[in-house]
């Protein structure tokens, strides 16, 4: 079963050496690591699920006090790291919704959850860089898709309170697609 991990810190530095000691911990692989605005650093691993735990335990004790948020999804969904890497093809776009996050880690859930509850493929998860601390998720699908998909990601527990504003555009204009790539 493969599983996600994320451990978002206030403190380059020490995510620096949260990354490092998460690696270390367990068997997992390294999917992004890097600083993000407001002079925060974040490290995302994937493997089995106790690993990730265990990568995700280890770094939060590395944390010492400069934790902002943790997770691990088991079961994660396939398209939430290749999303997280970068923007992924936009050949066959059709309606497209986005999701503003005031966390990385609400970003990720959001994502995976989003994916999890309508046939909609996942463009991109944008972690905080050059947006203030913000993150975003972008989708596409069948207008009815996009739309269950985004409200399924709003309804978390765990986005409560760290969504911003979301919209689903139903037939984007080819200029704004030609802008996703």
């Amino acid at each position: 079963m493969d599983a996600l991990g994320m451990n978002e810190v206030m403190s380059i530095p020490t995510g620096f050496l949260v990354c490092d000691t998460m690696l270390k911990a367990a068997d997992v692989d390294l999917i992004s690591s890097g600083c993000v605005c407001a002079g925060k650093h974040y490290t995302v691993v994937r493997g089995d699920v106790a690993a990730v735990r265990a990568a995700v335990d280890a770094g939060r004790e590395a944390a010492d006090g400069a934790l902002v948020d943790s997770l691990v999804i088991a079961n994660v969904e396939k398209g939430v790291a290749p999303a997280i890497m970068g923007c992924t093809d936009t050949d066959s776009l059709r309606a497209v919704g986005v999701m503003e996050t005031y966390s990385l880690c609400a970003a990720i859930y959001a994502a995976d959850a989003a994916a999890k509850a309508a046939d909609v493929r996942l463009l991109e998860v944008r972690l905080g860089r050059g947006l203030g601390g913000k993150s975003f998720v972008l989708l596409t699908g069948d207008v009815a898709a996009v739309k269950a998909a985004v409200e399924a990601a709003e309804g978390l527990d765990e986005t409560q309170g760290l969504m911003g504003k979301s919209v689903v555009i139903p037939a984007p204009h080819p200029d704004l697609l030609r802008s996703i790539q």
